[in-house]
């Protein structure tokens, strides 16, 4: 009788229903064969296995790189040279991008640039992976193999090291947002791994020579996975919080805003949460500017919401919140309602807040009606006269209820050229 092949197991994966299954299929048909073997790799896998979406498929072979440029070249696909050099190649195929990895193993390692052979030994590759929930791998015909026990972990929802945990964080230090971040989105919301949570304490002094964009890629993820609460909960207790965003973190405040986000049918926003954790005033959104190298609209909003967030309240009636929304927009007039929100007295069941924070829901703020045309038709020069006689009119008009009848804006036209 023969025996099975080394990893493999008894599970088995119907590939047919994930997205871009046919594109995936075509992939394999011209990689698979001739003495080269390519199976789905990673977090497809992984998702598949416990029922959550697929938003991307990746692929590892034992062909070497340039003989996969020249098979997907031949079938008419597009290969994309992007890591090479390290083994990878994006193929797209009907506007579907799949990367390609050829099987590597480690010769030497120092950081995250590691010498690397190419291998043909699946082992070797899975053991060079983060987690063992990320090592799995499948073939075409759905057969899955696990080498570093992934199976059992994913089974009670564990995110371990694979190897030694402080000597995987070694070789990455990125690594260590990554645990946390797989743990707030695969975790079963409790205490993460014992052996990895102690190597990443013991390895933190090392996050301070991870690149500020790559900080930011794994931040903005974390805060909006399903367990991100406790995880970032430990973080704080670590003291690992404070030292990725450099100031005080605002726990409760995040807590309250993820209850506010969930109670008006809003979608969990990194940068609203972001908000909640760690800006109270404007210094704290420049500091995180610069510590997670934010984007220019990130930093507005965070700008914005450290601004606002007092002046928002159900005490300032429906007049005054429609006029904030029409000066804010739905998405600062948001974050400036859930963030006031959390740091309220009022539950995350208060009918006021509710009402104040679902406004864009009800109310799309119109254009404001007049132009300049209207005020110098009544005789108002181009100029500092000009600006004034709109503001004023623009301020009247948001008074008045935002009317669109004509004979009203008539009416404020003509008060706000006689004040000018």
């Amino acid at each position: 009788m023969n025996k099975p092949a080394p990893g493999a197991t008894a599970r088995k994966i119907d590939m047919a229903g994930w997205p871009f299954a046919v594109e995936l299929a075509q992939l394999l048909d011209v990689l698979d064969r001739d003495g080269e073997e390519t199976r789905v790799v990673g977090g497809a896998v992984r998702n598949a296995l416990i029922d959550m979406p697929i938003h991307e498929v990746d692929v590892a072979t034992t062909a070497v790189p340039e003989e996969v440029v020249r098979r997907v070249k031949a079938a008419g696909f597009k290969p994309v040279p992007t890591g090479i050099e390290h083994g990878t190649v994006t193929v797209v195929i009907d506007k579907h991008p799949f990367e390609v990895t050829t099987l590597r193993t480690d010769v030497e390692t120092y950081g995250r640039h590691a010498k690397v052979a190419f291998g043909r030994d699946w082992s070797d590759d899975a053991a060079r992976r983060d987690f063992t929930i990320n090592a799995l791998s499948v073939t075409r015909d759905g057969a899955v193999y696990d080498y570093t026990g992934g199976l059992a972990d994913l089974a009670v929802r564990r995110v371990r090291f694979i190897g030694d945990a402080g000597q995987r964080i070694a070789e990455d230090y990125l690594r260590i947002l990554r645990f946390f971040r797989f743990h707030a989105a695969y975790g079963p919301g409790g205490d993460p791994d014992a052996e990895g949570l102690a190597a990443c304490i013991a390895g933190r002094d090392g996050l301070d020579q991870l690149s500020r964009e790559r900080v930011r890629m794994e931040i903005v993820k974390l805060l909006v996975a399903t367990h991100a609460v406790p995880t970032l909960v430990v973080m704080a207790d670590a003291g690992l919080a404070l030292r990725i965003l450099g100031g005080v973190t605002y726990l409760a405040s995040f807590v309250n805003l993820a209850k506010s986000e969930a109670a008006i049918g809003a979608k969990p926003c990194s940068v609203r949460r972001l908000g909640a954790l760690a800006v109270s005033v404007t210094e704290d959104a420049e500091r995180l500017w610069q510590k997670l190298r934010l984007t220019n609209n990130e930093h507005a909003r965070l700008g914005s919401m450290a601004e606002g967030w007092r002046r928002m309240s159900p005490s300032i009636g429906e007049g005054g919140a429609r006029a904030l929304l029409y000066r804010l927009g739905p998405e600062a007039f948001t974050d400036h309602a859930l963030l006031g929100w959390a740091r309220s007295q009022g539950s995350a069941g208060d009918k006021d807040w509710h009402s104040l924070a679902t406004l864009p829901q009800r109310w799309t703020a119109p254009l404001f009606p007049l132009k300049a045309a209207d005020f110098i038709k009544r005789g108002i020069g181009k100029g500092p006269a000009l600006g004034a006689a709109l503001r004023a009119a623009e301020a009247g008009w948001m008074a008045a209820g935002f009317p669109s009848d004509a004979g009203l804006l008539e009416n404020i036209a003509d008060k706000a050229a006689a004040g000018a």
